[in-house]
């Protein structure tokens, strides 16, 4: 089963919550993996601080123009819907940084004067993190398009009883491509106006995709009460609140699972795996007890 870890914005502590459920959910049911799709930026490894045992380049296909054969028709400028290739005063224009590598104006060209050659994009790591497995994608530096690097991830995810995903922040198309397929979402969000209001639209998101989902609250202090209402009467479940902790931000700074730090916050991931497990309040469970 494929859990995502999502937040509507960055820095609520989606990469915390992710490790930290793995790391616990590796200790009970032993085949678990965790997937970085957070590419621009992954950290989860800083945490987990995998070995990695293998490293492969992701490529996207771009169009190279022969012009002897190019009759400079402008069937592949029309197809392109991102200018990635545009005839232009006699010649054809390729813009690799454009290109979404679909293959469009490859096929309809008549002449055959166009063929792709791979433009490395990124990079997959594979490893493990103790029971953990562990796989990371990674965007070059000038790179603009994360789909690729975060569907070669996805792709390189082993075969487990539980995959964790961690989803880049916010509602983009990086965001929905890496819950592509998930059976559950985890929206992770801190109780301030600006937290609340881009959850509100990550929430909007995991509705149109028609996605269960339930909220981790962070850093929770005096005075969510009415959050915590505002949540109960929306119907949205509250799956889990990590309280403010001084503790908490010493120990992710340092780059220590706070699982393994604190004590108590064990029993607050435990207790959060327990809930995704029976799936209570939501629509379905995500993984079968016994299964």
């Amino acid at each position: 089963m494929h859990l995502a870890i999502a937040s509507g914005k960055g820095g609520t502590g989606k990469t915390t919550v992710a490790t930290n459920l793995a790391w616990v959910a590796a200790e009970r049911l032993g085949s678990v993996a965790y997937v970085d799709c957070d590419v621009e930026e992954p950290n989860g490894a800083l945490f987990l601080k995998p070995a990695i045992d293998a490293s492969e380049p992701v490529n996207v296909p771009v169009p190279v123009v022969d012009p002897d054969r190019c009759t400079q028709c402008g069937l592949c400028g029309r197809i392109c819907r991102f200018s990635a290739i545009a005839p232009v005063g006699g010649r054809v224009l390729v813009f690799p940084e454009l290109c979404h590598g679909c293959g469009g104006c490859r096929r309809v060209c008549p002449t055959g004067a166009i063929h792709e050659v791979p433009r490395r994009t990124g990079w997959v790591e594979r490893g493990r993190a103790g029971a953990l497995g562990f796989v990371q994608g990674v965007l070059d530096v000038g790179q603009s398009k994360s789909p690729p690097i975060i569907r070669a991830a996805r792709a390189a995810t082993p075969v487990a009883e539980l995959v964790v995903i961690d989803a880049p922040p916010g509602t983009s198309c990086p965001v929905v491509e890496s819950m592509r397929g998930a059976d559950y979402l985890v929206l992770v969000t801190e109780p301030t106006p600006f937290g609340l209001h881009d959850l509100g639209l990550a929430i909007e998101m995991a509705r149109a995709l028609n996605v269960s989902f339930g909220v981790v609250l962070n850093r929770v202090g005096p005075g969510t009460d009415q959050v915590e209402e505002c949540f109960a009467n929306e119907g949205i479940h509250i799956l889990a609140a990590i309280a403010e902790d001084r503790r908490v931000a010493e120990s992710s700074s340092r780059g220590d699972l706070i699982v393994e730090a604190l004590p108590e916050q064990r029993l607050v991931f435990s207790r959060l795996l327990e809930e995704l497990l029976s799936g209570r309040g939501e629509r379905r469970p995500l993984i079968r007890r016994g299964s």
